[in-house]
């Protein structure tokens, strides 16, 4: 066993400045310069995320509130609502490209029990698939891929603003790839990605344009806006309290804005621990229905690394 564990920090960050709002040149309109390829950049982001969830169990805290403006500033304008969240995950297939994770979710009390279970393919003709565990319901549905600008409740994170689809790695076989320009972006240098869906991802996204700000140093995207299939940025992602992990940086906080509901989600990484013994069953629908079976091993887990 190789268990590492990094120490709590803050739930959630407190404000963000409006001047971050601003957004990228197309690539329409984009000056002609060298620049270096923005898959090969883009496939060392996602092999990073990848490492990072590897045989791994996080404790997270997802918040969500309403935001507003305040002294020029984007702040809650409400108390959030906290959850608190355990996760397991492990990589899969050749060179480890697909994926499996595990959430459940063990407050607030009466949520208590609801689980995601996600399978990620890297393989661009084969559709990610996720079930959601509806613990007062008492049955696992499944969630369709983001196949329509409207985002229905079920695929969205835990209610919050998040849905799987951001949470998504792989596919970029379905996305032309363009490197805009050079920026900075929280006082880091980046590179400034697009990434277009084709005809067919097009068909099965909400997304009609995604703008990485990946940092040039760390390969972590500081910041991504997405846009609907009408050219609107709909959503904004920001990433902070970027730390170095077992050789690999990553972010251990990640906020989603909606832009057009004025709600945020934040994803607070508490906890993380890599290297630790998963039983593939516990990637199965039996951790989402069988509560017995669930809290056994999500015990044997935690006895790894506590």
């Amino acid at each position: 066993m190789n268990a590492r564990v990094i120490a709590l920090f803050a739930l959630l960050a407190a404000a963000w400045p409006l001047a971050a709002l601003a957004q990228p040149e197309s690539s329409a309109t984009a000056p002609a310069t060298a620049f270096p390829d923005g898959r090969e950049i883009m496939e060392q982001v996602e092999e990073y995320q990848r490492a990072t969830s590897d045989s791994a169990f996080n404790r997270m805290q997802l918040s969500t509130c309403r935001f507003g403006v305040s002294e020029n500033r984007i702040t809650c304008a409400e108390r959030p609502r906290v959850k608190a969240l355990e996760s397991v995950g492990k990589n899969y297939g050749p060179e480890g490209l697909d994926s499996r994770a595990v959430t459940i979710v063990l407050e607030p009390a009466d949520e208590r029990g609801i689980g995601l279970l996600s399978y990620v393919y890297d393989d661009a003709d084969r559709q990610n698939e996720s079930w959601i565990y509806l613990s007062a319901l008492g049955r696992v549905k499944r969630i369709a891929s983001g196949n329509s600008d409207e985002e229905s409740e079920a695929a969205s994170l835990f209610g919050s603003e998040f849905t799987t689809e951001d949470m998504d790695t792989g596919k970029l076989d379905q996305y032309e790839i363009n490197v805009l320009e050079e920026s900075t972006e929280g006082g880091r240098e980046v590179w400034v990605i697009e990434l277009v869906p084709n005809e067919e991802r097009a068909r099965e996204t909400r997304y009609g344009r995604i703008v990485n700000y990946i940092d040039k140093e760390r390969h972590v995207a500081l910041r991504t806006d997405l846009y609907d299939h009408y050219g609107n940025e709909i959503k904004r992602m920001l990433a902070s309290r970027v730390e170095l992990f077992d050789g690999i940086w990553m972010a251990r906080s990640v906020t989603m804005m909606n832009l057009i509901t004025n709600r945020l989600s934040n994803m607070a990484v508490l906890e993380i621990y890599t290297g630790i013994n998963v039983d593939d069953e516990v990637l199965t629908q039996r951790t989402l229905t069988d509560a017995a079976f669930r809290e056994t091993q999500l015990q044997e887990i935690r006895d790894q690394v506590e």
